[in-house]
């Protein structure tokens, strides 16, 4: 792969991936209006450990606490702060796996990447959040996360295997509806996504290293460099902008992409819609 290629897919992911906006929507739709190659699982794998490094630093203080409290967990000691995270966590992302599990199995997980199911997804979700957001309370902080409000964001999350749902958007949008903050509904939504990157790693990867060549492993070391430098400065963007500025800027952009992507969808701009 070129390199102009690996930086326009590491950016994509890193910026997308933890803003409300779906990075596999625009992963997708790369190749479909671009007309570049698929950029294959090995740069899907490291982009994803791109993004991974991005929220486990910017989230250090937390992953930490997580981290030590798994040894109580695994003994059924939810009793401190620590072992509570890592449980809620664990209970947060059961949905998403074995939804994506189903979705590889049946095949269905191809059939929904077409520029018309993204472009449903974009509008319909977009509009989704902006409605949470703007009707629901911020009563709750991020350290009211309770075992039910986990099992409800965890169910919204699986919803994000359908290409341009948003991933973040979807349990932002949750945490939104259960009453969170916008900041602690975001950081939520971003720790959750940290053992979810990995299930999808651990998924994606099978398989994929023994295949690799030192070209692939070379281009993956790259465009994870890349997107891990495209995720931090995007997350840092982010939790500044919510202390001021509501998620409507991202639903204003999700519905204008949403209506275009139909567009051509239906048009029949674009043949492999």
């Amino acid at each position: 792969m070129s390199l102009f290629h690996l930086l326009l897919v590491a950016l994509i992911q890193g910026i997308t991936e933890f803003l409300p906006v779906s990075s596999s929507g625009h992963l997708i739709l790369l190749p479909n209006l671009s007309g570049l190659q698929d950029q294959g699982q090995v740069i899907d794998v490291a982009v994803h450990v791109g993004t991974l490094g991005a929220v486990v630093l910017y989230f250090w203080r937390d992953v930490r606490l997580g981290l030590s409290g798994i040894p109580r967990m695994l003994t059924g000691r939810i009793d401190t702060p620590g072992s509570k995270l890592a449980f809620l966590l664990a209970v947060a992302t059961v949905p998403v796996i074995v939804a994506g599990l189903i979705l590889q199995v049946t095949g269905l997980a191809d059939a929904m990447r077409s520029v018309t199911v993204i472009g449903w997804t974009m509008l319909i979700f977009g509009i989704v959040l902006y409605w949470a957001d703007q009707r629901g309370p911020q009563t709750k902080r991020d350290g009211d996360w309770s075992l039910r409000d986990a099992i409800n964001m965890g169910l919204w999350q699986a919803v994000a295997l359908i290409p341009g749902t948003s991933r973040s958007g979807i349990t932002i949008t949750a945490g939104r509806m259960l009453g969170y903050d916008r900041e602690s509904a975001a950081r939520l939504a971003m720790l959750m996504s940290i053992p979810t990157i990995v299930a999808s790693g651990v998924l994606l990867g099978a398989g994929v290293i023994a295949e690799a060549d030192v070209q692939a492993a070379r281009d993956g070391a790259i465009a994870a460099g890349m997107a891990f430098a495209a995720a931090l400065a995007a997350l840092v963007l982010m939790m500044r902008l919510l202390k001021t500025v509501s998620f409507t800027p991202y639903v204003i952009y999700r519905v204008i992409l949403g209506v275009i992507l139909l567009w051509l969808g239906y048009s029949g701009a674009l043949t492999t819609a």
